[in-house]
């Protein structure tokens, strides 16, 4: 039977490990603070700022909301993140995704400074990533090298296949398996024989946002499978990319859905916030 990889328990233990980290900034006349804004009320945003406002309340993150209409313009938003940037007590600043049509992502992921840039999404932060220099490593990818390293899943070596390469997921957790010594594969949608690709993987991280789609075809034997996906299934609960039951007696390890990667990256998101204060610091 395959080992559960415990997202929940990892989150809780990062968690934990910052809380400390914060009170003694406190103790030094340190305050982390984070600016969290969502345009509009998506249902879905307004769950995920929840529960990073909860994380920061957890930790002692102070958190500022601003929660804007839906009808907001770019130019007001573009001004807000201005004012943002400007302020020495802001320590992060985080825009919720997705955004109304009337504004551009990019435009407003580029406003933030790298320095702030706690979602690690900016270009700068990016190159930084590809570099190995210091700067902010997008969430969900981080958290997932967490729960490798925290469950004593060594990366050393290892063949690696990324199913994905979006910029959020796919092409950071490439990057990082490569910092690990891994041997990487990216597969995307014109990857031709795509289960044998899978097959050849070691350590098989499923990002591609299709439910139930990797079953245990695409699985080698002894594999440890990282799944991105969250999705409701023909029953309304709660799946991830990978048919988890079908694949459960073949793999060594896997992450649940819920409860695997989902709450990492928040905690990688809390752990951004506390490193912003260094990387400021040592700027200032």
């Amino acid at each position: 039977m395959a080992f559960l990889i415990d997202g929940k328990k990892i989150s809780a233990q990062i968690k934990d490990e910052l809380k400390i980290e914060v009170a003694k900034l406190k103790s030094e006349g340190t305050e982390v603070k984070l600016a969290v804004i969502q345009v509009g009320n998506d249902p879905a945003s307004s769950v995920y700022v929840g529960n990073k406002k909860k994380a920061c309340a957890y930790i002692g993150i102070e958190s500022l909301a601003y929660e804007l209409p839906e009808d907001t313009s770019e130019i007001e938003l573009l001004a807000l993140i201005d004012q943002l940037n400007r302020r020495r007590d802001v320590n992060g600043i985080l825009v919720q995704l997705p955004l109304p049509a009337q504004i551009n992502e990019k435009h407003v992921i580029e406003a933030i400074t790298p320095l702030k840039d706690v979602d690690g999404f900016h270009p700068q932060n990016v190159g930084a990533l590809v570099t190995g220099e210091d700067g902010f490593v997008s969430c969900t990818p981080a958290g997932i090298i967490q729960l490798l390293k925290r469950s004593g899943i060594d990366v050393d070596g290892k063949e690696c296949v990324v199913v994905g390469r979006s910029n959020i997921v796919g092409k950071p957790m490439a990057i990082l398996l490569l910092r690990e010594n891994g041997t990487v594969t990216v597969c995307h949608s014109h990857t031709k024989d795509l289960k044998e690709v899978c097959k050849r993987a070691d350590i098989l991280v499923a990002a591609i946002g299709k439910p139930k789609f990797f079953n245990r075809e695409y699985v080698r034997e002894g594999a440890v499978v990282i799944d991105v996906g969250i999705h409701r299934d023909e029953n309304n609960k709660l799946c991830g990319d990978v048919d988890r039951e079908d694949v459960m007696d073949i793999v060594s390890a896997i992450t649940p859905v819920p409860g695997g990667v989902g709450p990492m990256t928040i905690a990688m998101l809390m752990y951004n916030c506390v490193e912003a204060v260094r990387l400021q610091k040592a700027e200032r």
